[in-house]
C-alpha cells in the first residue's frame, strides 16, 4: 500500500480513538492528522502542516491557503476614481527626478524606490540633490541614500558619486539585489573622475564598490552608458549585463559613436567584455547600406531584453536616437551568440518611408521642383532654411524614430511577448518619422504594426504644431482584470502629459482613462510601478521633466521636478496573486529572465518575465510579478526557470496572496 494511503488510514484510525492526539482534529482535504504531533500534514507524515481552511496538494506537498476576499472581480468602471495622490503621506515631498527604478534593497518584501534627477553630476551641494535611494517602511519612504553607501566615491573629494543609469540584480547570488550604476566619463567636470560601477549589497541595504580592477569600470576609455539590462544570456546561473552606449563629444566637437557592450558576469560582481565573442559588433558609418541594414553603431538611447521567440533564450534590444535603426539581436539556443535581426524582425523602424511630409524636404522641393520626387510635393508650412540633404535624408536610416523605451509585455494574452515603443515625434517631420506604438509579435520575434488608430492609443493633438515627447512608460494591469494596461509618459514639449490606457480585454483594443479618473500629471517623465502598500493592486510613482517649459501652453511644467505617488483605487475588490521567485542551483538567484504563465479557470493565460532593467537611462519593474485574476479565485502557475535545462514546474495558487517560490520547492506564503 502506498505510504501516503497508509499514513492517512493510520491517522484516521487513531483520530477515532478517544483521547488520541488527533481526536476531534479536522484536516483540510488531502491532509491527514499525524498521531505523533496531532497536526494536519499534507501528503506525508512529515509533509507541510495545513490549516483546516487550506487545500492540500499531495502531488507537490503544498498547502494552499484559502482564497482571500475573493469576489466577482474588478469593480472599477469609467467615471470612478482609479488613483489618488498620496505623495506627502508617503514622505516623498522634496524628492525630484525623471529616472525611477523599483528595487528591494533589504529583502523585506516592501518595494523600495530609487530616483535620479537630470544628468549625472558630482553631488557637492546638499541643496541640489540628484539621486535618492528610498526604503519603503510599509508606511512611507525613508531616505537611506547616505547611510546605504549607494553614492560612495572612489575619489577622495567630498560629494556623492554621479549616477546616470541604475539597474538591479543579484550579481553574486547571495540573495540580495546589487546595483549597476552607469556614469558617463567624457566630461570630467561632471564625472569628477568617477566611473561606471557595480555595488554589492550586504543584504541589509548597505553597498560597497567592487575591486577597482573590475573591467566594467573602463577607466581608461570613454564610457557613455545609456541604459543597463541584467540578463543571464548563457544560462550559467550568473547574471550578465547588456549596456547600450550613447554618443559623446570629443575635443574636436565631433559626435562619436561606439559599440554597445555585453558583459559576462562571473558570479562575484566582476564582468568581462564578450561583445565580439558573442557576435554583437557593429561598425562605423562607412556607407548608407551599412547604416540602413542596422549593421552600424547608433546613438543608443535605451536597452531591454526578453524572450521574443519562446525558445527560452533572451533577445537583446537597443533603441536608437536620431531616427537611426533600432537593434534586435536574436539569441542562439545554448547561449553561443547572437544574430542581427533588426531589419527582418520589423523592430528597426516601420515600413513608412515617405519623406515628402517633412517640412524641410518641402522647403528643398519648393526651391528645386525639377529634383527627383519633388514635382508634386506641397509647399512648406515653416520658414525655410537649408537643412535638407536630398541624398542622405531619403534613406531609411533617416526615416525611423527617436526611440526611447521599449517595453516587453504580452498585451494580447496570446502567450508571446509584444513590444510597446516610446518615441519623440514632431509634426514637421511628417508621417515618415516613427511614433510610439504596439509591435505585435507572431511568436517568432517578427512584428507587425497595426497602428495607433487600430489599437486605440492614438492621440488627438490640439493644434497643427505639435510634439510628442514620449520617452518613458509602463505596461501593467491596473484594474486586476487579467489584461495588461498601458501608461505612456509624455514630457519635454508643450502640451505633453501622461496617458493611461485601459485594455478592453480584447485583441489589442485600448481606451484612454480620463485624467479625472486616473493620473493627472503634466510632463510625465519616469515611472515606477509596484504594489508599494501591499494591498493587492499596483500603485504608480511618476517623475516630472521641466525641459522646455511654456506657461502659454497647456500641461505646463510644475514649479519643481517633484515625483508624485498615485495610490491605486481601481482594483479594490479585484482578485489577484503575486509571485516572488528565487532561483536555485544553476539559476541566477534573482530569477531575472524567468517566465511565469498564470492560467485562470476561464481560460485566460497571462505571461510575464522577471525584468532585468530597461528603458531610457535605466528603469526597472518590481521583481515581484503581479497578476490580476479577474473573477477567478485560483490559478495555475507555470514557471520556466532560466537555467541550462529551462526547468519547468507547475503549481496551483489561490487569490489574495503573495507566494514565494524557491526553485525546487512548493509555493509558500511570502512574509
Amino acid at each position: 500500500m502506498p505510504r501516503v494511503l497508509c499514513f492517512a488510514l493510520f491517522a484516521t484510525l487513531l483520530a477515532s480513538c478517544d483521547g488520541g492526539p488527533c481526536s476531534g482534529v479536522v484536516c483540510a482535504d488531502g491532509a491527514s492528522c499525524n498521531p505523533v504531533d496531532g497536526l494536519c500534514h499534507c501528503g506525508e507524515a512529515d509533509g507541510p502542516v495545513c490549516d483546516a481552511t487550506d487545500t492540500c496538494i499531495p502531488e507537490t506537498l503544498a498547502c494552499l491557503p484559502e482564497a482571500l476576499d475573493c469576489g466577482p472581480g474588478t469593480r472599477w468602471f469609467p467615471g470612478a476614481p482609479a488613483f489618488r495622490e498620496v505623495t506627502a503621506d508617503w514622505g516623498l515631498a522634496g524628492v525630484e527626478g525623471t529616472k525611477l527604478t523599483v528595487t528591494d534593497i533589504d529583502g523585506d518584501g516592501w518595494a523600495d524606490l530609487e530616483v535620479r534627477r537630470g544628468a549625472a553630476e558630482v553631488e557637492t551641494d546638499p541643496s541640489v540633490r540628484r539621486t535618492w535611494l528610498l526604503r519603503n517602511t510599509g508606511m512611507g519612504f525613508e531616505d537611506v541614500t547616505e547611510s546605504s553607501g549607494f553614492l560612495t566615491r572612489r575619489q577622495p573629494e567630498a560629494g556623492g558619486r554621479p549616477v546616470d543609469v541604475v539597474s538591479w540584480g543579484d550579481v553574486d547570488n547571495d540573495g540580495d539585489l546589487d546595483a549597476f550604476t552607469g556614469t558617463p566619463t567624457s566630461d570630467l567636470t561632471r564625472s569628477g573622475g568617477e566611473t561606471t560601477e557595480i555595488l554589492l549589497n550586504d543584504g541589509a541595504g548597505h553597498f560597497t564598490l567592487t575591486d577597482a580592477s573590475n573591467p566594467i569600470r573602463r577607466p581608461e576609455s570613454v564610457d557613455a552608458p545609456a541604459g543597463g539590462t541584467f540578463v543571464d544570456f548563457d544560462h550559467d546561473g550568473f547574471l550578465d549585463l547588456w549596456e547600450p552606449q550613447a554618443s559623446y563629444s570629443g575635443s574636436t566637437g565631433l559626435l562619436y559613436l561606439q559599440n554597445n557592450r555585453l558583459w559576462r558576469g562571473d558570479g562575484t560582481g566582476t564582468f568581462i567584455d564578450v561583445t565580439a565573442e558573442m557576435g554583437l559588433l557593429t561598425s562605423d558609418w562607412d556607407s548608407y547600406d551599412v547604416i540602413n541594414e542596422a549593421r552600424a553603431h547608433t546613438q543608443s538611447w535605451s536597452s531591454t531584453s526578453c524572450d521574443l521567440n519562446g525558445d527560452g533564450w533572451a533577445e537583446l534590444m537597443v533603441g536608437s536616437y536620431g531616427r537611426a535603426p533600432n537593434h534586435l539581436w536574436q539569441a542562439r539556443v545554448g547561449g553561443t551568440g547572437f544574430d542581427n535581426r533588426s531589419i527582418d524582425s520589423g523592430y528597426a523602424f516601420d515600413d513608412d518611408m515617405v519623406w515628402t511630409g517633412d517640412q524641410n524636404a518641402r522647403c528643398y522641393c519648393q526651391a528645386n521642383r525639377a529634383a527627383t520626387g519633388c514635382a508634386d510635393v506641397p509647399a512648406p508650412l515653416i520658414s525655410c532654411g537649408d537643412s535638407w540633404n536630398p541624398e542622405r535624408d531619403v534613406q531609411p536610416f533617416r526615416l525611423g524614430g527617436v526611440s526611447a523605451a521599449s517595453l516587453c509585455g504580452d498585451l494580447d494574452n496570446d502567450g508571446d511577448i509584444d513590444i510597446l515603443t516610446s518615441e519623440i515625434r514632431h509634426w514637421w517631420a511628417g508621417e515618415g518619422a516613427d511614433g510610439g506604438e504596439i509591435l505585435v509579435n507572431d511568436g517568432r520575434a517578427t512584428f507587425t504594426r497595426p497602428g495607433n488608430e487600430a489599437t486605440g492609443i492614438a492621440l488627438e493633438h490640439g493644434s497643427s504644431n505639435w510634439d510628442e515627447g514620449h520617452m518613458t512608460g509602463a505596461v501593467f494591469d491596473f484594474d486586476n482584470d487579467g489584461w495588461l494596461d498601458i501608461y505612456i509618459g509624455g514630457s519635454d514639449y508643450a502640451g505633453n502629459r501622461g496617458h493611461l490606457y485601459r485594455n478592453q480585454a480584447s485583441s489589442l483594443g485600448f481606451t484612454e482613462v480620463p485624467v479625472t479618473d486616473g493620473i493627472d500629471h503634466n510632463r510625465s517623465h519616469g515611472i515606477a510601478v509596484a504594489d508599494f502598500d501591499r494591498d493587492g493592486d499596483l500603485d504608480v510613482i511618476v517623475g516630472h521633466s521641466r525641459a522646455r517649459c511654456d506657461a502659454s501652453a497647456p500641461n505646463n511644467c510644475y514649479e519643481t521636478s517633484q515625483v508624485r505617488f498615485f495610490e491605486n483605487l481601481a482594483a479594490d475588490g479585484g482578485n489577484w496573486v503575486q509571485i516572488d521567485l528565487e532561483g536555485g542551483e544553476g539559476t541566477n538567484r534573482a530569477a531575472i529572465g524567468a517566465r511565469v504563465r498564470v492560467t485562470t479557470p476561464d481560460g485566460v493565460t497571462q505571461t510575464r518575465e522577471v525584468d532585468g532593467g530597461h528603458g531610457l537611462f535605466g528603469a526597472q519593474r518590481d521583481h515581484v510579478l503581479h497578476f490580476g485574476l479577474g473573477a477567478s479565485c485560483e490559478a495555475e502557475v507555470e514557471v520556466r526557470w532560466p537555467d541550462a535545462s529551462l526547468s519547468l514546474v507547475t503549481h496551483r495558487v489561490t487569490s489574495g496572496h503573495r507566494f514565494r517560490i524557491v526553485q525546487g520547492e512548493p509555493p509558500v506564503l511570502a512574509p
